[in-house]
């Protein structure tokens, strides 16, 4: 059902100084910030080779982001995100598997203009999932 890895993401406090620690101390191709107001985040992406990391720092109070900086103050590994083919075949697979989706059920679009699911970190060895449809 999962594809190639799309993304680690990494939640920070600080956006710009992340960014200019990934450009100037590994010398990264970082993108500009953008906004995902759906899903409270700023984003910044890296791209490497073979995948990509994803910068994430609260936008607004409301964040889910910041919870987790909140019990993580320097940041972390926020998730990490996986390609499938059709995301609601992989969402009624993993649902008749016993896996619980985050949310609704139904997909968001991420920040990749592409629909994306979250599932439950306690399903996965404690890692919060994301599949993003490709």
């Amino acid at each position: 059902m999962i594809g190639r890895l799309n993304h680690v993401a990494i939640a920070v406090p600080d956006l710009g100084a992340a960014s200019d620690l990934y450009r100037g101390t590994l010398g990264a191709s970082v993108g500009p910030p953008q906004d995902e107001p759906d899903h409270g985040v700023t984003v910044v992406f890296i791209e490497l080779p073979n995948t990509k990391i994803e910068l994430l720092t609260p936008l607004g109070t409301d964040s889910p982001i910041a919870g987790f900086l909140a019990k993580n103050p320097s940041g972390g590994i926020h998730h990490i995100c996986y390609e499938v083919d059709d995301i609601i075949a992989a969402r009624d697979q993993l649902l008749a598997n016993g896996a619980r989706v985050l949310g609704s059920g139904e997909p968001k679009i991420g920040a990749h203009k592409k629909p994306v699911l979250f599932l439950h970190p306690k399903d996965f060895n404690g890692t919060l999932i994301e599949l993003e449809q490709t």
